[in-house]
């Protein structure tokens, strides 16, 4: 009975095609693209809203330079919010729960910020593996500890939210099982519980909202930090 908890975690495939190509794809062909009229419907103009505040909340902390990445981590942060929220469906699954995925985006991207980093401001770059006014006897072990603290975000970013809705996903299947199995034994106690699922569930729904956004968040915040 344990194991088939984690069952909702392994990726399913059908007729040997893995579908969790499906499940990566879909979130880029379910939104309306914008034409080119002038006027659009309700639904592309609330779409062009919302993506515009979260271009904006992004791109806040960031200077000049950093602002050529607003299209990339608006596009990642909608992704993965797309994905998350599909996944709290019934019979559905979440590729944001397997830590390859999540690793898959944060090891380049992070990479990706260092590099900037050390190719525009070398010594700025590497002043941050040693804070200023160190005393002399401390300076190789904090240029470890930062060295180690640097090369852990990636894996930070990634177990943070794999994490996170996997352990969702599990209360809920746990609380939902609880529900069935004292349906029929006891109806109150049964109807408190379906009660707290469904509070759960509202929390997951923000869970799923909230991991997206902290993730681009810190992405933005590294990036901040090498341009």
């Amino acid at each position: 009975m344990a194991m088939s908890f984690f069952d909702q975690f392994a990726s399913p495939s059908y007729l040997g095609i893995p579908l969790i190509a499906i499940a990566i794809a879909f979130p880029w062909v379910m939104y309306p693209t914008p034409s080119t009229r002038w006027i659009n419907n309700r639904l592309i103009t609330i779409q062009g809203w919302l993506i515009n505040r979260f271009t904006n909340q992004l791109i806040l902390p960031l200077n000049v330079g950093g602002h050529k990445w607003a299209l990339l981590l608006t596009s990642l942060m909608i992704f993965l919010i797309t994905v998350n929220m599909l996944g709290l469906l019934p019979y559905t699954f979440t590729p944001t729960t397997q830590l390859s995925l999540n690793m898959g985006f944060a090891v380049p991207l992070w990479l990706a910020t260092v590099l900037i980093g050390m190719r525009n401001q070398p010594t700025v770059a590497l002043g941050h593996l040693l804070p200023e006014g160190t005393p002399i006897p401390l300076i190789p072990i904090l240029i470890i500890i930062e060295t180690i603290s640097l090369f852990i975000r990636p894996l930070a970013l990634g177990v943070r939210l794999t994490a996170n809705l996997t352990a969702g996903h599990l209360l809920i299947q746990l609380i939902a099982t609880a529900v069935f199995v004292l349906l029929p034994m006891m109806p109150m106690v049964a109807i408190l519980t379906a009660t707290v699922l469904f509070l759960l569930t509202l929390l997951e729904v923000a869970v799923a909202m909230i991991q997206a956004y902290v993730f681009v968040l810190l992405l933005s915040l590294y990036l901040q930090e090498n341009v």
